[in-house]
């Protein structure tokens, strides 16, 4: 819908963004060799490439076979003034891709040159360009290049991948471990923290209190469970059929045991100092972790034509990290494509990336067996316009040039299987 609170949040948070990038590249000069200033440069670049990189994907279909749809409204530091005048349209995908990928290979050139150092993982250092540059061309299909961009940032990044032991207990709360190359850094003190449940652990969250804990429980699908070997570390990131995780600590499974947690309840998440029920939700966030570059690799060199090297680095990957029993033996590009796929979507869970993975990957939503509510069973295929945002009616209303996406209908349940 075109009033939902989600469309509306999204276009206006990452416009925000660009809003005070574009301030922050309309004051310094291109060409500039002073490394702070360069480096400030960078960092506003690099957020412009990532929010237009998310609003493409949220507000239109797969960059392959869609060159010529209607992209985003590009609003840069040269035309902004023009278009709080006059409103702005919406370039083609073409276009839009063209614009990222300029504003990421500017960042790099500068993150390159410069000698200034990002404080903490919050700020783009070089290695997560490359990384923002190898998500972009793989939307795009472009497998040769993500390949490049994945290595590079493999080559230049001081992170490395949680171990079994790492992630055999809930984590993925600390910006400081070593897994991490990009993340939103959350403290006690920030107003996101003090609202007490205004938070991703709250609504993420089953270990602490929030809206989680009292009822929403976020819940992998049983199907996607059962997907899961024994060997596999991940398959304690979730409850078992009868409410139990191997990955618990006593405490933290008497904590969730007591709270009624249902089946197939997430535990990924660990809670500050494991105070378990925790009202402190003052946990940061990743943007970035270094598996993802594993990943991109493994999936570019097998769509890029090396079949037998992408199943090499998954292999290794998986087999180091998370199960020593894993063995890819697919054959084809399309069958380590798949097979990434189904790593992606256990190592990723509730990160954020499941949706911008169905979309390039021009797949539809099949919800059939997997524990939806009966009001919210579907089977949607791909392509249909249910898939991408609706604009917020009130950008269209304020910008006469702008053209909405289709409005539709959500989507009518079907009866689920048996």
């Amino acid at each position: 819908m075109n009033t939902s609170t989600a469309t509306i949040e999204f276009w206006g948070t990452l416009y925000n963004q660009i809003f005070t990038a574009n301030n922050v590249i309309g004051t310094v000069d291109n060409e500039t060799e002073d490394p702070t200033l360069q480096y400030y440069l960078a960092q506003a670049l690099a957020v412009r490439a990532f929010d237009y990189f998310t609003l493409i994907q949220l507000y239109q279909f797969n960059y392959k076979g869609h060159e010529s749809a209607m992209g985003m409204p590009l609003i840069t530091e040269q035309n902004a003034t023009e278009v709080a005048a006059n409103g702005c349209a919406r370039s083609t995908v073409q276009e839009t891709y063209d614009f990222i990928l300029a504003d990421l290979n500017k960042a790099i050139e500068l993150l390159t040159a410069t000698t200034k150092e990002r404080a903490d993982k919050r700020y783009v250092s070089l290695d997560v360009a490359y990384g923002i540059r190898a998500r972009v061309y793989l939307a795009m299909h472009n497998y040769a290049e993500a390949l490049k961009d994945a290595e590079a940032a493999l080559a230049k990044t001081t992170a490395t991948p949680y171990s079994r032991a790492d992630v055999s207990k809930p984590s993925f709360i600390n910006i400081e471990d070593n897994s991490w190359m990009w993340g939103i850094l959350i403290t006690e003190q920030d107003r996101v923290s003090t609202t007490g449940i205004c938070n991703f652990p709250s609504h993420m969250g089953s270990l602490n209190y929030g809206y989680a804990s009292v009822g929403g429980w976020r819940r992998i699908s049983p199907k996607l469970y059962n997907e899961i070997p024994a060997s596999d570390v991940r398959k304690g990131w979730f409850l078992n059929g009868e409410g139990v995780s191997a990955n618990l600590p006593a405490a933290a499974q008497t904590y969730i045991t007591g709270k009624k947690a249902p089946a197939y309840t997430q535990v990924k998440y660990g809670v500050l100092n494991d105070q378990w029920g925790t009202d402190n939700n003052a946990t940061d966030i990743i943007l970035m972790r270094v598996e993802e570059m594993y990943l991109i690799k493994a999936e570019a060199q097998a769509m890029s034509g090396n079949v037998s090297g992408g199943v090499s680095t998954l292999n290794s990957f998986v087999t180091a990290y998370r199960d020593p029993s894993y063995q890819c033996t697919a054959t084809t590009p399309e069958a380590v494509q798949e097979a990434v796929w189904q790593q992606r979507r256990l190592e990723f869970w509730g990160e954020g990336m499941a949706y911008f993975d169905i979309m390039r990957l021009n797949k539809g939503v099949n919800r059939l067996g997997c524990g939806f509510p009966a009001t919210a069973v579907f089977n949607i295929t791909a392509g249909d316009p249910v898939q991408i945002y609706s604009i917020p009616n009130k950008e269209v209303q304020y910008n006469p040039l702008l053209e909405n996406n289709p409005l539709v209908s959500a989507p009518t349940p079907i009866p689920d299987v048996e």
